[in-house]
Order: structure tokens, then sequence, then C-alpha cells
């Protein structure tokens, strides 16, 4: 592999013009894609083989039009102190917004009157409109969201208090200027790690270019594929993050390559044969434990995970076609001021040599540290409660968030999520459901069944007590599940969320297995060892468990919930575990990858173990800090999201990319590695017989250089020969 891709560096330095004209057409044709595709005007959800979507299926076969999965809204009216909604006044103001709603557009599929339908709170002060939909929420045109934005207009100018709940309102998420600073601090990270403007824009430019194509791909299939808002935004975090990481181990290899004096070509070619390696199987792992979402049988999820495995594919192609092509044009730019001038020498010991060494002496402590440290911060893991956040997770200062809080002051938590109980049966059927449904712990209402035309198929709703992502909500389903038989089915958004998170617990091992399962033998082809692969993906679990306890400490403790805007404590959402197993594991094996492939390179040119680390740090340490803190910097802007899913994503990313590369990479790794010695590298003759030999490290590709005189490039007659020696 390193001999092929050494020749694809070269070809693309000498050919740099075609490759970055290539790249920028592709990217303008995915623009001009994206430009042209229509609008995505759906955004399905759907989960294969639970009750609560066998429930909408049933629905939608036996209440043709009713649309069950259609968007929904409540328009909250409170009274001022002291008044009551009853009052002919305002109760005018109510009817008037009912007549304004159903004229408003040919979408709605129906609108209650809150006094017909009993939707007024015991001391009269509250009471709400409810809206249906014959189309899901990303399906509703501007003009029927204007129209109930508008509702309650007039009513508020009468001193009504008016909100609305739902998700007929459902945008996506806004990030704010987070992404921006996120790049911001990437860009001075780059910058102090190079001291140079253009090797520090490099990863940068790139990184947007590959993100920038990917996006674009997405959103001109987004209509075709039914992707939803939030594929974009993991493709654009987990794009960013790989784009610029991958890049920068390129720029970095390539800059070392010429700090040995030889030619522009030469080493743009040995920088993608070696550095070029750990970028593709690095990026192979990525691509694994993305495209392994698929295994949890959850269609949204599938589609996220390709997508964004379709940009670290683009990540990976750009670094290895276009940053060699880019290099090409830096021309002696892409070195540090005091390179060009000689000013600096590689003689004298960096941090990361310092810090090996400091492991070396002391491997137990360090060791030690590190995995109580992380044991200890793993605690609260314990006591993890998962679900899926709802309106009461949204910032205070919405609509939804203002009409979730009117309702519970109103009528109780409970009628923010709503039990839908479909009964495929006759009335008898019906009417014993609701009695034996009555009589369960935690409900507070039980509406009589509506039957379809034929009468075989009636719709129950239940009010619970407790709010949605309660535990005694989820409590109440089963209950009704488990006291009922087969003809007797509980769906609805709340049903959906708890069928969705045993989805995720059920899929979790498994998914486990085999994202753990491939890329340990992927990394047993890389290292031709047993025992760094295993300890690489015990660090990993050590990490990702350490990172859990964080997230569970801040979303649903609360602890410095304040400082990273948390404003509702609750369930961690339920897909939380199993997609920082997949995303965090791909990217830990980032740092993994391409430290320990120096040292393994080290070793294999004859160095003792001791020595193949130190010499692993000397030259990768400074470039796997700078890239876990763009990495760390890139998560984080998404911490700043309105959307509580994004912001628990990016806090959990960038805490478990942290704990990755600073204590499992950077302290645990070494330790391990000096505690193993030359055990370390070992692998069973049949085995080492059996798997393919990639040659990461460049063995062979040294082999067929080595006669080649340093610095020589015949096959390029504008080389500027770099006779830089630091």
């Amino acid at each position: 592999m390193a001999t092929f891709l050494y020749k694809l560096g070269r070809s693309a330095f000498r050919r740099r013009r075609l490759v970055a004209l290539l790249w920028v057409a592709l990217l303008a044709l995915a623009g001009v894609g994206a430009a042209t595709a229509s609008t995505a005007t759906s955004s399905s959800f759907s989960m294969p083989g639970t009750e609560a979507q066998k429930a909408f299926d049933l629905l939608e076969e036996r209440f043709p039009g009713a649309s069950p999965d259609g968007a929904t809204a409540r328009v909250v009216f409170k009274a001022p102190d002291g008044r009551k909604m009853t009052e002919p006044a305002n109760k005018a103001e109510v009817n008037k917004a009912v007549a304004a709603l159903k004229a408003g557009s040919d979408q709605v599929t129906s609108v209650t009157d809150p006094f017909a339908a009993k939707a007024v709170s015991k001391d009269g002060g509250t009471a709400y409109i409810s809206v249906t939909y014959k189309v899901s929420g990303m399906e509703l045109t501007d003009k029927t969201r204007e129209a109930l934005k508008e509702t309650g207009t007039q009513a508020r100018e009468s001193g009504l208090t008016v909100e609305i709940g739902g998700d007929a309102l459902q945008a996506a998420p806004e990030t704010g200027s987070g992404e921006i600073i996120g790049v911001s601090i990437a860009a001075v990270v780059l910058v102090i790690t190079f001291g140079s403007l253009v090797a520090a824009g490099l990863p940068l430019l790139t990184a947007i270019i590959g993100v920038g194509i990917g996006i674009s791909t997405i959103t001109a299939l987004a209509n075709v594929l039914d992707l939803g808002s939030t594929t974009s935004t993991l493709a654009t975090m987990i794009g960013l993050a790989v784009g610029i990481d991958y890049a920068l181990f390129i720029v970095s290899r390539y800059r070392a390559e010429l700090a040995e004096g030889r030619g522009r070509e030469e080493a743009a070619g040995r920088a993608v044969g070696t550095a070029g390696s750990a970028v593709v199987f690095a990026g192979l792992t990525v691509v694994i434990a993305l495209v392994g979402l698929a295994v949890v049988n959850i269609p949204m999820l599938t589609k996220m995970g390709f997508a964004a495995a379709g940009t670290v594919v683009i990540a990976v192609l750009i670094a290895l076609t276009l940053i060699p092509a880019l290099l090409g044009f830096a021309g002696k730019r892409v070195l540090g001021r005091k390179v060009r001038k000689g000013k600096e020498t590689s003689d004298k010991p960096n941090m990361g040599t310092r810090w090996s060494r400091f492991v070396l002496r002391r491997p137990v402590t360090v060791l030690l540290a590190g995995v109580v440290g992380l044991g200890a911060i793993a605690i609260p893991a314990s006591s993890l409660e998962m679900g899926l956040p709802d309106d009461g997770a949204q910032p205070v200062s919405t609509t939804q968030r203002k009409a979730y809080d009117l309702l519970s002051d109103g009528f109780g938590p409970g009628f923010n999520g709503p039990l839908l109980v479909v009964v495929d049966g006759d009335k008898a059927t019906a009417d014993r459901t609701v009695k034996d449904i009555k009589d369960l712990d935690g409900v507070v209402a039980v509406t009589p069944p509506t039957f379809n035309k034929s009468g075989d198929t009636a719709m129950i709703t239940v009010v619970p007590k407790d709010r949605p992502s309660s535990v005694e909500t989820e409590d109440l389903v089963h209950s009704i599940r488990a006291d009922s038989g087969e003809e007797v089915l509980v769906t609805g958004a709340t049903a959906m969320n708890i069928d969705f998170s045993q989805k995720m617990n059920d899929a979790l091992l498994p998914y486990l297995a085999l994202v753990v399962g491939l890329a340990f033998l992927l990394l047993m082809v890389v290292f031709r060892s047993v025992l760094v692969p295993l300890k690489a993906a015990l660090g990993f679990l050590l990490s990702v468990v350490a990172a859990l306890g964080a997230v569970v400490a801040v979303f649903q403790w609360g602890w410095l919930g304040s400082l990273f805007g948390v404003e509702q404590t609750g369930p961690i959402m339920s897909m939380m575990p199993i997609f920082m197993v997949g995303v965090v594991f791909g990217l830990a094996m980032d740092y993994e990858v391409f430290l320990v492939t120096r040292m393994r390179e080290a070793f294999v040119h004859g160095q003792r173990p001791g020595e193949a680390i130190v010499t692993g740090f000397k030259h990768g340490a400074r470039v796997v800090t700078a890239a876990a803190v763009i990495m760390i910097a890139v998560f984080s802007g998404f911490i700043g999201s309105s959307d509580q899913m994004i912001k628990m994503i990016g806090f959990g990313l960038a805490i478990a990319v942290f704990f990755d590369a600073f204590v499992v990479r950077m302290a645990i790794v070494p330790a391990v590695l000096a505690l193993l010695g030359h055990k370390a590298w070992w692998l069973p003759r049949w085995l080492d017989r059996a798997l393919p030999n990639v040659d990461v490290e460049g063995e062979k590709l040294h082999k067929e250089l080595a006669d080649r005189p340093e610095g020589a490039d015949p096959e390029d007659p504008d080389e500027e020969r770099q006779l830089v020696r630091v």
C-alpha cells in the first residue's frame, strides 16, 4: 500500500493543476446539484419491528386520510391572573383563533374547539387548541407555518398569553457562531503547530472543500433519499474534524521529509506513502463505525451513518490527492520562517520526547493514574437513564418551551405527551381496554374510543400523570402493553421514544461487537500485533465510558449545567451510547494509528521498544495534540446549539476526544507499551502468514528507495531542491 500511495502522492504533486481543477469542478458540480435540487419535503421516522410502528401502520391502513404520523400543534391560551378563559371576551378570542386555523391552510386535518373538547384547566385559567396536519412537520409549507405562528396575535393584544407547542414548528437546529469559533480555534492551533500561515491554511481549506462537497451532495439527494437536517449536522461535525486531522497528518509528514533534505515531489510522495497509509486505515475505522449504525435497523440512523461515512471517504481522498497537489503550489512557504532560515534544529528534545521519557521511567504510576482517573469520572454512567428530549428540553425563550410549561401548570405535565392506544377489535374490546387503563397508576384521563368507518378499529387517548420523558410514563406504557392482548397497541410520540430507546439498548452489544471486532482485525493488519489492537480497544472503552459519565453528570444530574447551557435536566438521549461508541471509536483510532504507526515504523527499522516509543512521540505527539485540540474545538462549537440533542452530541464527542487523546493515547498507551516491551509486537507465525502485509510502515517502500540519492527527483524538471537541515 505504501508504494501505491507514494506513487499517487508524486503523481498528484506533479499534476497539481489537473488535480486541483478536478476537485474544484467536483465542488462546483455538487454545489449546482444542491442549488437546483427540489427542497427536501420529508424526513420520515420509522422503526421497523416495534409496537409503536405497528400501531402507526395499522392506523394508516384502517383510518385512511387520518395521517397518524402528521404534524401536530397545540396553541395554548393563558388568561391574566384572576381571570378565566371561559369569560365571553376570552372565549370569543379563542373562537376567532379556531376559525383562523381552519381557514389558514389546506394542510390542516382538524382543529379542536377547546370548550367543546373540554380542553380547559380546572381553574379555568388555561385552554388549548389541538391542531393536526395531513403531513409531517418537515413537509409543512411556509404559508402553513406562518398561519400557525400568527394564531392568537389579536388575542395577545387583548391581554391573553398565547404560546405554540408541538412538532409543527419543527425547524433545523440553530448552532449559532459555535462552528465558526471552533474553526477559528483550529486555525490558531494550526498556526502555532506549523509556524506557517500557508501550512496552517491547507488543512482548513481542504477540510472546508471536503465538507462542502459532502454537504452539497447530501442536500442534492435529501429529497430523493429522505434525509433529515440532523444528517447534514453530523456530516459537518465529522467531516470538519477528520478533514482537518487527515490533512494535518500529511502536511506534518511532508515537512519532516523536507527537513531531511528531500526534494518537494519526493517529500510529497513519501508523506502520502507513510502518513497516507495511516490516514487510509484511520479513515476505514471511522467508516466501519459509521456504516455499522445500520445494525440498529432504524432507517434514519442508517442514513445518517452512511452520509457521514461518505464525507469521511471524501476527506481521505482529499488528503491523499488534493493535499500533495496544493503542497506543489505552496513551495517553501509551507515551512515556518525559522526552519527556512535554518534557525530551528531537531536535536533539542521536544515536549513529546520529554513526556515519553517520563512515562518510560514511571509506567506503572502513569498507567494507574490514567485508569483510576477515568474510572472515577465514569462512575455517574452507572446511573444512566435514557430517553429522547421533548419540548421541556427546549430553551426557555422558545414558544415551544413556554407552551410546554403552560400546559404543565394548567393540566399537569402528562398533557405534553399523551399516549395513543390503538385497539384492533370491536366496541366491547375497546370499552374493556378503556376500563383497564383507567385502573392503572399514573393515568390522569382516558378519552372514549373513536372508531373507524367499519367499526373494527378504535383510537383511545391516554393522558399520563408525569412528563413524557419520565421513568413513570415509561412504566405506564409497559403496564398498558403487559395488561392488554395483542389487539391493543400503544403508540404516539412518547411511546415511539420509549421503543426507540429500547431498540438502541438491544442493538448496543451487537453493534459494539461488530465495530470493535472489525477494527481489531484491521489494527492487527496495520500493527502486525495482537496486544496493541487489544490495548487500543480496551483503552477506547475506558474513555467512552468516562465520557458517558461526564454526560450524565452534566445533562442528567445538572452538574455545571448552566456553564453548558443546559436549562432542563433529564434522561440522556437514547442514541447517545451507541452513537458515541461508533463515532468516538472511529475518531480515537486516528490517534492510535498515527501515533503507534510511527512507533511501529521505528521498531521495524531496528530501534528497541523504548526507543521506538520515544521516536513515535518525538514525531507524532505534537501533531496528535494539535489534531485533538482541533477536534475538541470543532465539536465544542456545537455545544452552543439551541437543539438539546446537538448540544449533547457536541459535548459528548468533545469530552470523549479529550479523554481518549490526552489520557488514553498520550499516557496509558505508552505506559502499557513500555511495560510490554518486545511482547507488544508479538504475532503468532501462523497468523503472520495468514494476515495480508499492507506495508503501512513503508518498509518495502524504503527498500525500493534506498539506492536513490537524497533529494534526487529527476522526474520533476522544475523541482527546487530543499537542502534545509533541521
